[in-house]
């Protein structure tokens, strides 16, 4: 497969992850917040959608979870791969996703009359931190060979020539 090619399958699957983990860890986020509404979801939605993005297209994945997967002497593909590849996927993305996140909701509540010394910034990223991280490492974990498959099938890619 040539370059280009794995090139513009790479940024479909960094487009599809982004969406799907910017639309669950925004509804994660606005529902354990205790403060759920279709605005602040859709606002949540719209800015983790965009950083996502942004790490997506910035970040090269393949490379990364390659090399790492390589430093681990883990064969391609295989189930302690994906593991791994999904761990090192999650500690991109989800620490920034999720800082962004909270530090709108703190800056939020503060605007609607929130004493500023009774929420703590740090307290409300760690809480989030831990509850997204997990849900991101099972997001990625399920969602990144589908994701594969049909940026493949898009480009008319046969998954089952490619080299393992």
């Amino acid at each position: 497969m040539d370059k280009k090619l794995m090139k513009k399958i790479g940024m479909t699957i960094s487009l599809f992850m982004g969406v799907a983990m910017s639309f669950f860890l925004s509804l994660t986020g606005t529902l354990t917040s205790g403060h759920f509404t279709i605005p602040s979801w859709m606002i949540s939605f719209a800015v983790s959608t965009l950083i996502s993005l942004i790490i997506g297209f910035l970040v090269p994945m393949k490379k990364v979870n390659d090399k790492v997967v390589g430093a681990f002497k883990l064969r391609p593909f295989s189930f302690p791969a994906r593991l791994l590849e999904s761990f090192v996927s999650d500690l991109i993305y989800t620490p920034v996703m999720t800082f962004c996140m909270v530090f709108m909701a703190y800056k939020q509540a503060i605007s609607h009359g929130a004493p500023a010394e009774s929420l703590s910034l740090g307290r409300m990223f760690m809480g989030s931190f831990l509850i997204c991280f997990v849900v991101g490492f099972i997001l990625i974990f399920i969602l990144m060979p589908f994701f594969m498959k049909a940026a493949m099938k898009m480009y008319r890619v046969d998954p089952s020539k490619q080299p393992r």
